[in-house]
C-alpha cells in the first residue's frame, strides 16, 4: 500500500524546515517508494505548490488561525499549509476529500484531538470564505508578500531593479508549474529522433528556441521512467545553462577543467564540445555529489572525463600553471535566479547571505587563475539574480587580475541566444524570459 501522499507532503515540509536541506533532495526518495503515479504527482504538486504559495497560504491561514502561525507546531503549520493548497489552488480536489484526507494525515501523526480538530475548524472554515479570499487576491487586498509568495525582502529588491511590473513578471513565472527542459545526447540520438521517440510514447514536446540540443516537456513524472534515460539519450539542464558551458569556445588548444562540477551537467556540455585528444577534468569535493556525477557520466558514456575529488584549491597547488586552454567556473551561490524550479529557495535565503556567497565567489575565481594558459578563457557562471554575485563579482575580480579582459559573450553563443548578451558583454537571463531560468555568465580571456 502506498504512503498517504499528504502525510508524506507534511512530513517532507517539516523536514525541508528543520534541516534547510534542498526539498528535492527530500522529496526524491518519497517517490521511488510510490507505486501509483497519480500519487507521486499529487505529493510534487502538494510539496512544491505550497512553497511556490506559501504567501498566499501563509496570508489566508494568518486571518483564519487563533493562534499566530510562528506559534504552532511545525507538523500543524505544514499540514495546514498542505490542506490549504489543496482548498485554494487544486479545484480538482474536491473540498471535502481535501479537509479530509488532511484531518486524517494529522491524526496518523499522533497528535491530540483538541489538535485535530484545530486543523478542521481552520480548513472548514476556509472552504466556507475561499471566495473572499480569492476576490481579495484578485484585487490585490494582500500584503505584497501574499500577493507575489515571495519574501518582502526580495520583492524590494526586484522591485528597485526591473520596476513593480518587471518584478510582478518574475514572481508570476516563479509561481508557475515548472516545465521541464533536457539536454539531448547528440553522441547518441539526434533531436530530432529523440522528439520522435517521445511523440511515440505520448510525451508533449518540442525543441528548445536558444539551444540547438534543448528539448522542451511539461513535468510530470519521474526522470527516470522517460524513454531513453537508462541509454543516456539525455541530462536535465536548462536552455541557458547549456549555452553557458559553450562560452569556453573559442578558445587555444589544451584541456578543459570543470572547477565546480556538482552533478556534472556542464561537465557534460564540455565533454561534448571537446575536440579530439582534449582532456576534459571535473572538480567536485562533495562525496555525495561525486557518486551523482559518476553515475551521471557512466549513463552518458562520457569516459573520458576525469573527477578529482577534492577542492579546486587543492587541485591547484597540484597543477603546474597554465595547465588549461578554459576553466569553467559555475560558482556555488545563492540560487535566486532558479526560485521558479527550486521554490524552496526564497524562503531559505536572506540579503546578508549574499556577501558570504560573494566572498567565496571570489576566492574560488582567484584559485581557478594560475590554472588558466596564456591566451586561455575563464568563464564565470552563477544562476542568481544578484548583482553582488555577478557584475560585483566580475569588477572585484578584474581589479585584482588586470591579466584577464572581459570579451562579449555573444561571439561563443549560438545565434538565437546572442539578444541574451547585455552591454556589457554579459549573458544575463531573468526568471520567466522565454521559459528560462535566471542566469549569469561572463567570459574573460587571459591576456598575458
Amino acid at each position: 500500500m502506498s504512503p498517504c501522499p499528504r502525510y508524506l507532503a507534511i512530513d517532507i515540509l517539516c523536514q525541508w524546515q528543520q534541516s534547510e536541506q534542498p526539498v528535492d533532495a527530500l522529496l526524491e526518495p518519497r517517490l521511488q517508494t510510490m507505486a501509483d503515479a497519480r500519487d507521486r504527482n499529487l505529493l510534487k504538486a502538494m510539496v512544491y505548490g505550497v512553497l511556490r504559495q506559501r504567501g498566499t497560504i501563509d496570508w489566508i491561514l494568518g486571518r483564519l488561525s487563533s493562534t499566530p502561525l510562528p506559534r504552532l507546531k511545525p507538523s500543524i503549520l505544514q499540514a495546514l499549509r498542505v490542506g490549504a493548497y489543496q482548498i485554494f489552488c487544486l479545484d480538482r480536489v474536491p473540498l471535502a476529500a481535501a479537509i479530509h484526507s488532511t484531518v486524517e494525515a494529522v491524526k496518523k501523526m499522533g497528535q491530540p484531538r483538541w489538535l485535530t480538530g484545530f486543523v478542521n475548524g481552520v480548513l472548514r472554515n476556509l472552504g466556507r470564505r475561499r471566495q473572499e479570499f480569492m476576490e481579495d487576491v484578485r484585487q490585490g487586498k494582500a500584503p505584497a508578500a501574499a500577493l507575489f509568495n515571495h519574501p518582502d525582502w526580495l520583492l524590494k529588491r526586484w522591485r528597485d531593479r526591473y520596476g513593480v511590473s518587471g518584478m510582478a513578471a518574475i514572481c508570476r513565472s516563479n509561481s508557475e508549474t515548472a516545465r521541464l527542459c533536457l539536454r539531448v545526447n547528440t553522441a547518441i540520438i539526434s533531436v530530432p529522433d529523440f522528439l520522435g521517440v517521445l511523440v511515440e510514447k505520448g510525451i508533449s514536446a518540442e525543441p528548445g528556441a536558444l539551444a540547438p540540443e534543448a528539448v522542451w516537456l511539461e513535468e510530470g513524472g519521474a526522470i527516470a521512467d522517460l524513454p531513453g534515460y537508462a541509454e543516456g539519450w539525455f541530462f536535465v539542464q536548462d536552455e541557458i545553462a547549456q549555452c553557458i558551458g559553450g562560452l569556453i569556445l573559442p578558445c587555444p588548444a589544451g584541456n578543459y577543467l570543470d572547477g565546480c562540477a556538482g552533478l556534472g551537467g556542464k561537465t557534460a556540455v564540455l565533454a561534448g564540445i571537446a575536440p579530439d585528444g582534449v582532456n576534459v577534468i571535473a572538480v567536485e569535493p562533495h562525496r555525495l555529489r561525486q557518486g551523482m556525477f559518476q553515475e551521471n557520466m557512466a549513463r552518458l558514456g562520457l569516459k573520458g572525463v576525469v573527477l578529482f575529488s577534492g577542492t579546486l584549491a587543492e587541485y591547484a597547488a597540484s597543477r603546474a600553471p597554465g595547465d588549461f586552454a578554459a576553466v569553467l567556473i559555475d560558482a556555488p551561490c545563492s540560487g535566486l535566479g532558479v526560485t521558479g524550479r527550486h521554490p524552496d529557495i526564497r524562503w531559505q535565503r536572506q540579503a546578508d547571505d549574499l556577501p558570504t556567497f560573494q566572498a567565496n565567489q571570489l576566492a574560488i575565481l582567484h584559485e581557478a587563475v594560475p590554472l588558466v594558459a596564456g591566451g586561455g578563457v575563464l568563464v564565470y557562471a552563477t544562476c542568481s539574480t544578484e548583482p553582488e554575485e555577478n557584475e560585483a563579482v566580475i569588477a572585484l575580480f578584474m581589479k585584482a587580475f588586470p591579466q584577464f579582459a572581459i570579451e562579449n559573450a555573444a561571439g561563443s553563443l549560438p545565434l538565437a541566444s546572442r539578444h541574451l548578451v547585455d552591454e556589457s558583454g554579459f549573458l544575463r537571463t531573468i526568471p520567466g524570459f522565454q521559459g528560462s531560468d535566471g542566469f549569469f555568465a561572463a567570459r574573460m580571456k587571459r591576456i598575458c
